[in-house]
Order: structure tokens, then C-alpha cells, then sequence
């Protein structure tokens, strides 16, 4: 068993070996990367459906299919690693500003508990972000220069984000274009030269119900400190309904784009009642430590979401 050097604990994650592999497994946030995943993932299943909807067949002698092939995985694994990246950059840099304290409410982050050294951890971002751009530049190869002020764009805003942005209200914004619009639009435009604008805001308003569940758990502090986020801005009971709303709009959206099918309904119907379901359980539990039960259960939501969607786009 290993002691935390800063809390002396040693059960469940507390007891992690400094610098460990388990360590940067903590650090990663794994159930943070559905947020990723999922917007391409739309983007994915809009474009493979508009490619052979446009004749294209499977052939490994068509050169179009294969630069498809290699566009979408590059689209994965750049979404993965600038996940990993922001959450590295989000952990270090609550750490230094002391907003990782003994107040928090979420999951321990690991500079704060020790588990990963700053310098270590200075070094995992210069690593996550150069990764992340060489994954990235064989994108404007085929999409074109622009892919790489995408790219830039994508890098400024994972550090902007922490540092000063999500601060000032800012943080859904980026949430709908970085974790939305960007991510669908690009995955779509690389495979098959098409951008599916409302799949993307579909898919920005959902994954944002992450964020609104953090920092609605977060209220009283980010309001101690400073940090003006959205649900300081407007309130709990706002709040909670502005969480249910955005996956009720980015339904409706979907349902108007491929219509009022009993299939289609039944499919959004599923996503939506899990969202319900927890959204029901938020306003139950209201305030505390209890609330990350619901920031689990969102997060599978976005990717059932995700998945059932997908299904719907491919086979509409």
C-alpha cells in the first residue's frame, strides 16, 4: 500500500504510487473521453452515409476510400490526445492557482494529490500537445491549409480555456464550437467534403450538459474564488433547466433533419430518457459531493447519445 504524500490516506484512489502509470491513467480523466469521442463519431456516421450514398463503393484499390479510412482514424485519435491534453492542462494549472484545494467537490485531480509532480506534468503537456499536432498535420494534406488554423485554433483554446476563458463564462461557448461544430464539421469535410452544421450544434448542446453538471456542483466555490462561469451567471434553478433543454433542443434538431419516424422517435426517445432520468437525480441530490454520481451518469449519457444517434444517421 502507498501512502498520499500530501493526505496520508491510503484507500481507493488515494493510495497511487507518485509519477505511476496509475497515476497518468487518474490524471487522463478516461470518463471524460466520451466528450471527444462522440462528436466524431457523428461526424463519422454523417460522412460514411453521404460517401456511399454518392455511389462510392468499399474498395481498397479506390484511393478515395482509403484517404477517407486514414482521415477519420487521424480524427480520432487528434480528438483523444487533445482531450487527454485539456485535462492535463486543466489539472496543472488548477494545481499552481491553488483551485484544487481541500474545498473541491469533484474527483481529485493529480497534481493536486500528488500523484503526478508539476515538472512531470509540464512535461506530459509539451508531450500531449506535439502529439497531437504531428496526429493533426497529415489533416492538411488532405483538407487543405485550413485544417491547420483548426489545428492552432484547437491547441490556443485548450490552454485559453483553463487559464482565463472558462472564468469568464465562455466555457459552453467553446464546449459547442470545440466539442460540436468543429470536431463533426471537420470529420465530415475530410471524408466526404460535406459539413453537416446542425449535427454539430446537435452534438455541442449535449456534450455542454458535462460542463453545466460540473459547475453547477461547483457553484459555491467558483463563486468564493472568482470564477465566473455560466451557472454563477444565472443561477441553480436555471441551471438545471438549461440542462435538460439542450438535449431536448439537439433532438428535435436531429428528428427535424431525418424526420418524425417511429424509428428515429423511439431512438432519441432512449437518449432523452436517460437524460431525464438524470436530470431527475441533479435536482434531487441539489448540492455536495453527491453530484458526481450525475457527472458519471452524463457522461454515459452523451455517449449513448452518441451511439444511438449514429445508428439513426447511418440507417435513416
Amino acid at each position: 500500500m502507498v501512502i498520499d504524500i500530501k493526505t496520508g490516506k491510503t484507500s481507493g484512489e488515494q493510495s497511487v504510487r507518485q509519477n505511476s502509470l496509475k497515476a497518468w491513467l487518474l490524471a487522463s480523466r478516461p470518463k471524460t473521453l466520451s466528450g471527444a469521442m462522440v462528436p466524431v463519431m457523428l461526424g463519422s456516421a454523417y460522412a460514411w452515409r453521404t460517401f456511399f450514398d454518392n455511389g462510392a463503393e468499399i474498395s481498397f484499390d479506390n484511393s478515395a476510400f482509403i484517404t477517407s479510412v486514414i482521415a477519420n482514424i487521424l480524427c480520432f485519435l487528434f480528438a483523444m490526445v487533445m482531450q487527454i491534453d485539456a485535462n492535463f492542462v486543466n489539472d496543472y494549472f488548477d494545481c499552481v492557482r491553488g483551485n484544487d484545494n481541500e474545498t473541491r467537490l469533484g474527483p481529485e485531480r493529480a497534481c493536486a494529490m500528488g500523484w503526478v509532480t508539476l515538472p512531470a506534468m509540464r512535461w506530459a503537456m509539451a508531450i500531449t500537445t506535439t502529439l497531437a499536432c504531428l496526429i493533426g498535420l497529415p489533416l492538411a494534406l488532405i483538407g487543405g491549409w485550413n485544417m491547420i488554423l483548426i489545428g492552432i485554433a484547437c491547441v490556443v483554446f485548450c490552454f485559453l480555456y483553463t487559464t482565463c476563458l472558462a472564468g469568464l463564462g465562455l466555457g459552453d461557448l467553446l464546449v459547442l464550437l470545440f466539442f460540436g461544430i468543429v470536431p463533426v464539421c471537420c470529420t465530415s469535410y475530410l471524408i466526404c467534403g460535406e459539413i453537416p452544421w446542425l449535427i454539430g450544434i446537435s452534438c455541442g448542446m449535449v456534450v455542454d450538459t458535462l460542463l453545466i453538471i460540473n459547475n453547477y456542483r461547483d457553484i459555491d466555490n467558483d463563486r468564493a474564488s472568482g470564477k465566473r462561469t455560466l451557472v454563477v451567471f444565472i443561477g441553480k434553478k436555471y441551471a438545471e433547466w438549461l440542462y435538460i433543454t439542450l438535449p431536448t433542443l439537439a433532438l428535435i434538431i436531429i428528428l427535424i433533419m431525418y424526420g418524425w419516424s417511429e424509428k428515429n422517435i423511439l431512438l432519441c426517445f432512449g437518449v432523452y430518457f436517460l437524460f431525464v432520468q438524470t436530470w431527475n437525480q441533479m435536482r434531487e441530490i441539489g448540492a455536495g459531493r453527491a453530484l458526481n454520481k450525475t457527472l458519471g451518469k452524463t457522461a454515459r449519457n452523451i455517449l449513448a447519445y452518441g451511439i444511438l444517434i449514429s445508428l439513426l444517421i447511418i440507417f435513416a
